[in-house]
């Protein structure tokens, strides 16, 4: 896929979907991946997975809302491996649905501690580390389209997703003179864990609707799909790509 012998990952949110997809890939293209997650049975899964296709792999349990995991988390990467090229901050959950009217402050904060302050620490740690290593870097921050779009009762989670366009774009404005690049990729109805719930919450009716009409690839995306892109944003083959943000939809936000 892409020449990543030598090189260290780290993905968060790593216990299934995307990132689960993204870690393997990494491994796959020859890089030394660290896998963080809550979830400690999937990490294990994820890290035998990684090993039986003699890839290396190391896992990590944090909660990147929390300052000292995410500390914790990053130091492991180095310390098993010896540097951090490569960091996908990719941990996120969507929430309950609930009017804003009904929204309390404690669901409020519980998305947005995950989604967009996880992010934050992830970025300032994972960046710490990569300057301290003086060989630069490669971070991809993972959206949605709901960066672009609202969706009625999903308050916290598009208000998060939405903050992620500028969390980026200041991160790679601070880092790239620094040789780290920093980019967004937003996808669409991709089929995850979180994604079956979406449509067990609405419907299939409604989830068949939107792929037809108004995905142009009539179809929900794969999490290898948005793996590729992931590593695309990484290698080396990116190198004037950073602040960007990569739509992979599908095409869907064009018709939304």
């Amino acid at each position: 896929m892409f020449d990543m012998d030598g090189k260290v990952a780290l993905v968060t949110g790593a216990s299934g979907g995307i990132g689960w997809a993204t870690a393997e890939a990494f491994a796959a293209s020859g890089a030394k991946v660290v896998v963080a997650a809550r979830r400690e049975d999937q990490l294990a899964s994820l890290k035998q997975n990684i090993e039986a296709q003699s890839g290396k792999a190391s896992y990590v349990v944090a909660d990147v809302s929390i300052p000292a995991d995410v500390e914790r988390m990053v130091a492991h990467a180095v310390e098993t491996f010896g540097a951090l090229d490569y960091a996908v901050n990719n941990a996120a959950l969507e929430g309950q649905l609930t009017p804003i009217t009904q929204l309390t402050e404690r669901e409020w904060d519980r998305v947005l501690d995950i989604n967009l302050k996880g992010v934050f620490l992830c970025l300032k740690y994972e960046a710490c580390a990569m300057l301290a290593g003086r060989r630069g870097g490669a971070i991809v921050n993972v959206g949605s389209v709901n960066s672009f779009l609202g969706v009625a009762g999903f308050a916290p989670y598009v208000a998060s997703k939405h903050a992620l366009i500028g969390l980026t774009t200041c991160a790679s404005a601070e880092l790239a003179p620094q040789d780290i690049r920093v980019n967004l990729i937003c996808p669409g109805f991709i089929d995850t864990p979180m994604h079956r719930r979406g449509r067990q919450l609405f419907g299939d009716a409604l989830y068949d609707g939107l792929l037809s009409q108004r995905v142009h690839a009539r179809r929900a995306g794969r999490p290898d799909e948005i793996a590729r892109s992931i590593l695309f944003l990484c290698s080396q083959e990116a190198t004037y790509i950073t602040g960007s943000t990569l739509l992979a939809d599908g095409g869907f936000t064009l018709t939304a």
